[in-house]
C-alpha cells in the first residue's frame, strides 16, 4: 500500500516515465510524445515538482505499464486523479487498498454488486485486477497537484491522452468503452461510428450525479452488457468482483 504520508508523490521527471513505458505503447503513441504539446506539458509538470510542490501519482503511466495495447477489452475514462496524499496510483477511480473508499467507487462498486452480486464494502479498492484484464482506467489528465481537483487539466494531458483513445479504438479487436459523465461522454467524437466497439454512456459515479436523470448511473448494467457484448464477440469477459 502507498505511503498515506504521501509516497504516491511524483518525484521523477516526467520523461524518465516516457522512457519506462513498454515499447508497444512508446511506439504507438510517437507522435503524441514528440509534439510541442506534451514538451510543453513536461517542462510544466517537471516545473511544479523542482518547485517542491506536491504532484500526484508517482506513476502516472500505471495503467499502461498493467494492460498491452493490444489487450485492452475495455476503457474506463475518468476525468484526473485523486488529488489526496496516499490516493491516485496511475488508475482511474482506484485507490491502493486499505485506503478509504472514494465515493464515485463505492458507487462503482454498488452498481456492481447488483449486476453480479457480492458486498461492496467487501471489494478491493484496489482496480489493479481489472486492470490486468485489459481494463485500461484512463483518466483524461494523468496528474494533479495536492488538493488541486483539476490543476493539471489544458496543460497538455488531454492532447496525449486523446491519442490514447484515438489510438486503441483504431484497433480492429472489439472493444467497449464506457462513458460516465459529460467529460468522458465528449470522447466520443474520437471513436468510430460504425459499430466496431460498443460505447456505453450513463452519468457519473459520483454521488451527485449517480442517480439523477436522464441516464443513472446506478441501475446502468453496464457491467453485464459489455461481458455480453465481449462474449458475442469472441473476447473474454472480464471478472468485475
Amino acid at each position: 500500500m502507498l505511503s498515506q504520508a504521501g509516497g504516491n508523490r511524483l518525484t521523477e521527471p516526467l520523461r524518465s516515465h516516457v522512457h519506462d513505458l513498454p515499447a508497444a505503447w512508446r511506439e504507438l503513441l510517437r507522435g503524441a510524445l514528440e509534439t510541442p504539446s506534451f514538451a510543453a506539458l513536461e517542462r510544466f509538470v517537471d516545473g511544479c515538482v523542482a518547485r517542491g510542490m506536491a504532484v500526484y501519482p508517482r506513476e502516472p503511466f500505471r495503467v499502461m505499464q498493467l494492460v498491452d495495447p493490444q489487450d485492452v477489452r475495455v476503457v474506463i475514462v475518468g476525468q484526473d486523479p485523486y488529488h489526496g496524499p496516499g490516493q491516485a496510483h496511475g488508475l482511474a477511480f482506484s485507490v491502493p487498498s486499505g485506503v478509504r473508499c472514494p465515493p464515485s467507487l463505492r458507487n462503482i462498486f454498488v452498481e456492481v454488486a447488483r449486476e453480479f452480486g457480492g458486498q461492496p464494502r467487501a471489494f478491493d479498492n484496489d482496480l489493479t485486477r481489472w486492470a490486468r484484464q485489459g481494463v485500461l482506467l484512463l483518466n483524461t489528465s494523468l496528474t494533479v497537484a495536492d488538493g488541486q481537483p483539476a490543476s493539471h487539466a489544458r496543460k497538455g494531458w488531454e492532447a496525449f491522452t486523446d491519442a490514447v483513445i484515438t489510438q486503441v479504438a483504431r484497433d480492429p479487436s472489439p472493444k467497449v468503452f464506457m462513458l460516465w459523465g459529460g467529460h468522458a461522454q465528449a470522447k466520443r467524437a474520437l471513436l468510430p461510428a460504425d459499430g466496431s466497439h460498443l460505447v456505453l454512456t450513463a452519468n457519473h459515479p459520483s454521488p451527485l450525479s449517480a442517480r439523477r436523470p436522464p441516464a443513472p448511473f446506478l441501475g446502468c448494467g453496464h457491467f453485464s452488457q459489455a461481458n455480453d457484448w465481449l462474449a458475442a464477440h469472441g473476447r473474454e469477459p472480464v471478472a468485475w468482483l
